[in-house]
């Protein structure tokens, strides 16, 4: 089952998210960016929550990451958000049917002329959306139960707090149909766009009126309370999305069973009835370069965790020792080979339950005792 990513900009949004996970661990990745892995509580869904910050810029980096490492069914950013229409109260919630990126544009003699960027969520992802609102189950621990509202949000990068001024009045005459405003969507929409149309929805929790009231709502823990709705609509969805995904692929693939090959050894098939088709890969189709190698087995390590294939502790040493083998790579010491050979037959010790990753990390060894 693969995962759902959730972002946030805010710790506050982080923490409300968090508090819906159990079996929390720490995932490194390697340029520094720390996530957290875990399940929902009442739940299946593994869920990775990583904090990127404010800012559309930082919030496309930091989800291209992620779905890289990763490789999600699903990306979900949560948080705050300023209203933009004065029948959305305080507390509800706001799911993009689009994002707007408001800040494109060109400056002529005679005004500001926008050009904006659009993303829109795609069917299947709102579909799901619009039929958790309807059920209404989402909300059951909620009091009051929030309304949610689904339709355009407005991404820039600045904190709207006027009704008054120009930016104001430019927002409302150019993208009057928007919702809410906030500064991170437009980059994690782009993000989902770039990678084959990942499914991608924006839920917002609404803070504040973008009216100039922001530090009286503030004042009255609006942001908490916003927050709080967003997150428990992010995860029913988190669960929605996964449980899509697994069906979808439960109905779409056939079983497989891969035979691997090695060395001069043959792999031979007897069988009465073969339902689907047969492929013959080619030893050389295999990573030849021992840091793509160990960049590819991490991401079926995490995947064999979350599948249930491998427990919390065997994890952790698992990862350890891959770790080692990381660091052992990156030294240029004599006894190098050695080490980094003797992390990964550790590591191999440690997964052998799993079939797969057993016989992946017999190649990669070969491959890391050809060093020179």
């Amino acid at each position: 089952m693969s995962p759902v990513v959730i972002l946030t900009a805010l710790d506050l949004e982080y923490q409300a998210v968090r508090e819906k996970l159990v079996g929390l661990r720490l995932h490194r990745h390697p340029q520094g960016t720390r996530f957290e892995v875990g399940r929902l509580a009442n739940g299946q869904c593994h869920v990775v929550l990583a904090h990127v910050g404010k800012g559309n810029l930082s919030a496309a980096v930091l989800a291209e990451r992620a779905i890289a490492e990763f490789q999600p069914a699903a990306l979900l950013f949560v948080g705050v958000a300023g209203a933009l229409h004065t029948h959305i109260a305080l507390g509800d919630v706001v799911v993009a049917t689009h994002v707007y990126a408001f800040h494109g544009g060109t400056s002529e003699d005679d005004g500001f002329k926008s050009r904006p960027r659009v993303w829109e969520t795609s069917h299947a992802a709102d579909q799901i959306a619009q039929h958790l609102h309807r059920t209404g189950s989402w909300a059951k621990d909620l009091d009051p139960r929030p309304n949610v509202h689904f339709g355009p949000i407005a991404a820039g990068e600045v904190v709207l707090n006027s009704r008054l001024s120009a930016h104001a009045r430019w927002i409302r005459d150019n993208y009057n149909d928007a919702r809410a405003i906030e500064m991170e969507g437009a980059g994690v929409a782009l993000a989902g766009h770039l990678n084959r149309a990942l499914p991608v929805v924006v839920v917002r929790g609404i803070s504040d009126r973008a009216d100039g009231t922001k530090e009286a709502t503030d004042r009255e823990q609006w942001q908490q309370r916003a927050v709080v709705n967003a997150a428990t609509f992010a995860a029913a969805l988190a669960e929605e999305l996964s449980t899509e995904e697994l069906t979808t692929r439960s109905s779409a693939m056939p079983e497989t069973t891969r035979n691997i090959a090695t060395g001069n050894a043959r792999v031979g098939v007897q069988a009465g009835t073969v339902h689907g088709g047969v492929w013959i890969t080619p030893e050389t189709s295999r990573p030849t370069s021992l840091p793509e190698a160990l960049t590819g087995f991490r991401t079926r390590l995490w995947q064999a965790w979350a599948d249930g294939h491998l427990d919390e502790a065997t994890y952790k040493a698992a990862e350890a020792e891959l770790g080692a083998a990381d660091q052992a790579l990156e030294t240029k010491t004599p006894d190098r080979k050695n080490t980094l050979t003797l992390a990964l037959k550790k590591l191999r010790g440690l997964v052998g339950d799993v079939a797969d990753l057993a016989v992946e990390l017999t190649a990669i060894i070969a491959l890391a005792q050809s060093l020179s």
